[in-house]
C-alpha cells in the first residue's frame, strides 16, 4: 500500500488555480457592472459565470475524480476572457456568449459520453457522418453569405456556423473510422467523406476552414499509417488542385494579394490589419482598459479581431498568455495519446488539438499579417456561438485520451500508440 501511494502521481491541486482564475475574471467584470450602464442581463452573464464554472469543477472532480484538470482550466480562462471582451460591447453580447458556454459545455459532457466506449463510437459513426453531410448540403442551399463566405444559416432567429459543427464530425469520423482497419471499402468512405467536407467548404467561399479541414485530414492520415510519402503525395495533389481553382477562378487569388503588403492598401483591403497592428501596439504591456480600445470601432473587432482587441485593451503579456494555452492543450494531447490503450483516442486528441493550434495560428498570424488572412475565429475567445460549441467540443475530444487512461489504466497499448511513441 504505501509502495503503490510512493508512485501515484500527485493529484492537481485544481481549486487554488480555479480561485486565481475566479479572482481574475471578477477584476476584469468589475468595471463593466461598476460602469453604471450595467443591466440584469449583463450581470447575470458576468456573474453567473464564476458559479457555474464551480458547478462545473465540482460535478467533473466528483463525477470523473481526475487527477489533471488543465484543459478543462484553461478552456474556463479562455472562456471568461471572451465573455468580458463581449461583455464591453454590450448586454446582448454577453448574454448570447454566456448561453453559448453553457451549450459548449453540454456539447463537452455528451461527447465525452459518446467517446466513452470505442464500440459506442463506431455505431455512431454513420449517423455523425450523414449528419455532417446534410449539414453542409443544406449550407450550400440556404446558407447567406457574410464578408464574401457563404456558410451562415438562419434557424428561427438564430445564426449558426455547420462548418463548426463539421469539424467535431470530422474529428470524429476519422477516428472512429481508422481507428481499425476494417476494410478497403470504410477507408475510402471517410476520404470521400473527408474530401467532400474541403469540396463544400471551398464552394462556401471558406478557405481558412477548409484550410483547417485539409491540415486536419493530413495529421489523422499520418498518424494512422505513418507514411510521410502518403502525406507529400496529398499535399502535392492538393497543391495542383489550388493552383487550377487560382487559375480558373482569379477572384479567388484576390483575396491573398493584400498579404504582406497592408500598408500599401491602408484605406481598402487592409483597413483591419493595419489597424490591428496599429492599435494593438498602442496598448503596451498592460493595456488601456477593457472598453477603451478604438479596435473595437472595426468590423469584425469581437469575433475575428478579438486577438488584438485584447492587447490593445488588457495589455501584451495577457495577451502572450492565449497562445500560450493553445501551445499547453496540444502538450496535454500528445502526453494523453503516448498512454492511450487505443488508437481511436490517440487519433481523436492529436488531432483536435492540432485543429484547435492550427486555427489559433491562422487566427493571430492572419491578423498581424505574419499569414494571409482567412477570417477564422479565435478558438473560445472570440465571439459566436457555434464556434464556442466547436471549441468545447474538441477539448472533449483531448480529454477522452487520458478519460481512458483512467478507465482502462494497466491495460497494453495497441501498436499504433507504441509505434508512433516508442522512445
Amino acid at each position: 500500500m504505501k509502495q503503490r501511494a510512493a508512485t501515484e502521481k500527485p493529484r492537481t491541486a485544481w481549486a487554488p488555480v480555479m480561485l486565481l482564475i475566479t479572482v481574475f475574471q471578477l477584476l476584469s467584470f468589475a468595471p463593466l457592472l461598476l460602469g453604471g450602464d450595467a443591466d440584469w442581463t449583463l450581470t447575470a452573464s458576468l456573474l453567473g459565470y464564476p458559479a457555474a464554472e464551480w458547478l462545473f469543477m465540482g460535478l467533473l472532480r466528483g463525477i470523473a475524480k481526475r487527477r489533471d484538470f488543465s484543459p478543462e482550466l484553461l478552456g474556463l480562462w479562455l472562456s471568461g476572457l471572451g465573455l468580458a471582451v463581449c461583455g464591453s460591447f454590450s448586454a446582448a453580447f454577453a448574454w448570447k456568449q454566456a448561453v453559448a458556454i453553457a451549450g459548449g459545455l453540454l456539447v463537452y459532457a455528451m461527447l465525452l459520453w459518446a467517446t466513452a466506449d470505442v464500440d459506442r463510437a463506431m455505431k455512431l459513426r454513420p449517423v455523425v457522418a450523414v449528419g455532417a453531410g446534410g449539414l453542409l448540403a443544406l449550407n450550400l442551399v440556404f446558407a447567406r453569405a457574410v464578408g464574401g463566405q457563404r456558410n451562415w444559416l438562419d434557424l428561427g432567429g438564430f445564426s449558426i456556423q455547420p462548418s463548426e459543427l463539421v469539424k467535431l464530425a470530422f474529428v470524429f469520423v476519422g477516428a472512429a473510422t481508422l481507428d481499425r482497419l476494417q476494410s478497403t471499402q470504410s477507408i475510402t468512405r471517410y476520404l470521400i467523406f473527408a474530401m467532400g467536407c474541403v469540396a463544400a467548404l471551398f464552394l462556401m467561399k471558406d478557405f481558412g476552414t477548409a484550410l483547417i479541414f485539409f491540415a486536419t485530414f493530413l495529421l489523422i492520415a499520418f498518424l494512422r499509417s505513418g507514411d510521410l510519402r502518403a502525406i507529400a503525395l496529398a499535399v502535392a495533389a492538393a497543391g495542383m488542385a489550388a493552383f487550377l481553382i487560382l487559375y480558373f477562378r482569379p477572384y479567388v487569388a484576390g483575396r491573398f494579394q493584400v498579404y504582406r503588403h497592408v500598408w500599401e492598401h491602408i484605406h481598402d483591403t487592409g483597413y483591419q490589419q493595419t489597424r490591428v497592428l496599429i492599435y494593438s501596439a498602442s496598448g503596451g504591456l498592460f493595456g488601456l482598459g477593457l472598453g477603451q480600445g478604438r479596435l473595437r470601432d472595426v468590423f469584425a473587432g469581437s469575433t475575428d479581431l478579438v486577438f488584438g482587441l485584447v492587447c490593445e485593451e488588457l495589455g501584451m503579456i495577457l495577451a502572450f498568455l492565449i497562445p500560450v494555452c493553445y501551445v499547453a492543450l496540444a502538450v496535454f494531447a500528445l502526453r494523453s495519446a503516448r498512454r492511450a490503450r487505443s488508437a481511436f483516442y490517440t487519433i481523436a486528441s492529436v488531432s483536435a488539438a492540432g485543429m484547435l493550434l492550427l486555427q489559433a495560428a491562422l487566427n493571430i498570424f492572419g491578423i498581424t499579417d505574419l499569414l494571409p488572412l482567412t477570417g477564422v475565429t479565435l478558438p473560445f475567445v472570440s465571439r459566436g456561438g457555434t464556434s464556442m460549441l466547436c471549441a468545447w467540443g474538441l477539448l472533449a475530444f483531448i480529454r477522452a485520451g487520458e478519460m481512458d487512461i483512467k478507465r482502462k489504466q494497466g491495460k497494453t497499448k495497441d501498436a499504433l500508440t507504441k509505434k508512433l511513441f516508442a522512445k
